[in-house]
């Protein structure tokens, strides 16, 4: 059992023309627009940006989102080494 959680939470991203993709490993959706997607994934902060973007399907039991949309880049940042102890996640990421 313990071997089915941890490839449960197996980050991976698979992108289909730029137009749709399946994000697997996610803890967290901080926060989202037709523009910009804020992921926590088990790799840190990702950062989806594009056009009409849109989340259709959120399963975070499972740690799984799929977007559709224009997608025009993807921007890690590991929040985990950046800010001080006790700053948010956004804050740490944004510094």
């Amino acid at each position: 059992m313990e071997d089915l959680n941890s490839s449960a939470r197996m980050h991976k991203v698979t992108m289909t023309n730029r137009r749709s993709c399946i994000i697997g490993g996610v803890n967290d959706v901080l926060s989202f627009d037709i523009h910009e997607i804020l992921l926590e994934t088990e790799q840190g902060m990702l950062m989806i940006k594009g056009d009409d973007l849109h989340v259709s399907r959120l399963t975070l039991e499972k740690g799984e989102v799929d977007i559709d949309g224009r997608i025009d880049s993807f921007t890690y940042s590991d929040a985990a080494g950046a800010g001080h102890k006790g700053e948010s996640l956004l804050a740490k990421l944004f510094r």
